[in-house]
């Protein structure tokens, strides 16, 4: 931020707005220290006069926000295929890039991955931009970030969704420190405000115990990271054509500072919640890890793997890479098993779009049960018990279904 002295009236107004006291008032006119300022724009929304003006941090004049237009999606495709989180960002970035009436433009960094752009048409892209290098075949914070600071600057977006992914959560902010602008993270919704036209990204605050709508009024692009799993994916339209363009990626070894030396399975187990279609979730009625024995018995019955709520999660009977909700994952499978789990709108806020909810709790006044589509009233420890033994019967029964 820097002051216009021949513009300023010494009114004070700045010096009231600024959340970090960087501005005092020497000699009756407002002069900011730019040890201090942590360049959020509060002075500049606050002056009446038009006597501050942004600049980067290089010094040169920040561009009009009106001179970016369009919605980018970071694509994650080097391991040879789109993620379904990149889909369902198109998905979402479709329906921003309507009500902006914009283009939507997909970047997608690696080495030899033209093969997905007709899978990004067909999920909504009009603009595949091929950020090739050899450089970008496999993952790296500094290639990755250095190839998508170029595409931004060359393209100016309004808005750019990133996966809160690993790799999203890696490179994203510090994509945003190179573009001098903002970034929420972890959103689950993501609007645009019919009366500015600014973004509104929406995310858990305060451990998840309330919804905060964030916006980016300075500075653009507007970017976000999005969890997985809360945008719907959007219907495949294979009609759909988008315009391939390939943009010059200059890299040079010596930039990118980590070097990738082979890649192993993971020995851990993974829950695998995103892409499960059942799920059998434990709350805290479960009693202990003793119970979560029992739903895993459930759920290998079911073909499926286990969830939890927050509640089960802070007690440690359970990893938190389980958890279920704002807080944890976000999921979508075709039957969700909540037993045990009283329904703190955190929780639902997680699960409530899957296909089928079958809640077993003890209450009948527990709030799953309002967004159940079918409610057991019982004790978890003696109707799964039976579940189990009926799935196993009809197993018997019928080896071959």
């Amino acid at each position: 931020m820097r002051i216009l002295k021949d513009l300023c009236t010494g009114c004070g107004l700045c010096v009231n707005s600024c959340p970090v006291g960087a501005i005092d008032m020497p000699g009756g006119r407002a002069n900011i220290d730019a040890k201090s300022c942590i360049d959020c724009g509060a002075c500049l929304d606050a002056c009446n006069f038009g006597a501050i003006e942004s600049e980067s941090e290089r010094g040169e004049a920040v561009d009009p926000l009106d001179s970016y237009r369009g919605v980018c999606v970071f694509i994650e495709g080097a391991g040879g295929a789109a993620t379904r989180t990149s889909l369902e960002l198109l998905s979402k970035g479709r329906e921003l890039a309507d009500a902006r009436g914009a283009a939507l433009c997909a970047l997608l960094p690696g080495d030899g991955v033209e093969r997905l752009a007709g899978e990004l048409a067909a999920y909504g892209a009009d603009r595949v931009v091929l950020l090739e290098h050899p450089l970008l075949k496999e993952y790296s914070t500094d290639g990755y970030a250095a190839a998508l600071e170029t595409a931004v600057r060359a393209l100016k977006p309004e808005i750019l969704l990133i996966g809160a992914t690993f790799i999203g959560r890696d490179v994203g902010p510090r994509l945003a420190a190179r573009l001098h602008t903002g970034l929420t993270a972890d959103c689950t919704g993501l609007a645009i405000d019919p009366e500015t036209g600014r973004l509104l990204q929406t995310r858990p605050a305060f451990g998840g115990n309330l919804m905060a709508t964030i916006i980016t009024p300075n500075h653009r692009p507007q970017m976000a990271t999005v969890r997985p799993g809360v945008m719907e994916l959007g219907k495949k339209d294979d009609s759909r054509a988008a315009k391939i363009e390939r943009l010059e990626i200059s890299l040079s070894e010596g930039e990118i500072k980590t070097r990738s030396v082979g890649s192993m399975q993971a020995l851990l187990h993974c829950s695998g919640l995103a892409g499960a279609e059942v799920i059998v979730s434990g709350g805290r009625g479960m009693k202990g890890a003793e119970g979560f024995a029992l739903l895993r018995e459930l759920a290998d019955a079911l073909g499926g793997t286990v969830g939890a709520s927050r509640a089960a999660v802070e007690s440690g009977w359970i990893d938190k890479r389980f958890q279920v909700g704002q807080t944890g994952t976000t999921v979508r499978p075709k039957l969700y098993i909540a037993c045990g789990i009283s329904g703190a709108i955190q929780h639902l806020a997680g699960m409530q779009s899957a296909g089928c909810i079958v809640a077993i709790n003890k209450n009948r006044e527990a709030p799953i049960f309002r967004v159940a589509d079918y409610g057991i009233v019982g004790d978890v420890f003696q109707v799964v018990p039976q579940l189990i033994r009926e799935l196993k019967g009809a197993a018997t029964e019928n080896p071959q279904q």
